[in-house]
């Protein structure tokens, strides 16, 4: 199974409830994986595979809520769908608060999920995009030599050429060199687009 195609991880210890989802999902296209317990999805569960979590939020041993607090220690981004009795809507809210995508109360229209499931998937792709922009950028900023780093550092403060060669002591068109090095390795058009990258992984404010 491809981690290139979304995939909808439904996790309820209600077999009948599995079923009704899968049969759901495959009528519009749509791959699912199910589980009948928290244990049994933690043990299979691949990061880098695409998609959603729906997840039953009260389930025998591990709960909904807990599973949640496993995946958010170890750094998930997959989003997760709560499917709530009434009762439960305190608990729902309280996931959200921890990042939860949303919450469905039970019974639910087949099409409420659906849309909800469709937003999510949207949502799983989007947060994977900007993560793998990240690591890009990263890798860019890896390949600078140390003296590149401080004349980008020295850029994204607004300095020109000459004030940059002053602060380090060499001459301007040294750092005309170093600065047409570092917009090449970090792939940046413009020192603008240079400014927003550096914002993006944390090294420049």
């Amino acid at each position: 199974m491809s981690n290139e195609n979304p995939i909808v991880m439904v996790v309820d210890d209600d077999s009948g409830v599995r079923n009704a989802m899968r049969v759901l999902l495959k009528s519009v296209g749509i791959q699912s994986v199910l589980y009948a317990s928290a244990q049994e999805f933690l043990a299979a569960y691949d990061p880098a595979q695409r998609g959603c979590l729906v997840l039953d939020i009260r389930m025998p041993g591990m709960s909904g809520m807990e599973l949640q607090q496993q995946l958010n220690l170890r750094g998930a981004v997959i989003p997760v769908i709560f499917m709530t009795g009434h009762g439960d809507i305190p608990m729902a809210v309280e996931a959200m608060q921890h990042g939860a995508f949303d919450f469905l109360q039970k019974p639910f229209r087949d099409q409420d999920l659906l849309d909800r499931i469709q937003r999510a998937i949207a949502k799983d792709g989007e947060r994977r995009a900007a993560l793998g922009e990240r690591e890009r950028i990263k890798t860019h900023l890896d390949s600078l030599t140390d003296r590149e780093r401080e004349v980008l550092h020295l850029l994204t403060k607004g300095k020109q050429n000459k004030m940059i060669a002053q602060e380090l002591g060499v001459s301007p068109r040294t750092i005309e060199i170093h600065r047409a090095r570092v917009m090449e390795k970090m792939d940046a058009q413009s020192i603008a687009e240079l400014v927003h990258m550096c914002i993006d992984i944390g090294v420049a404010s």
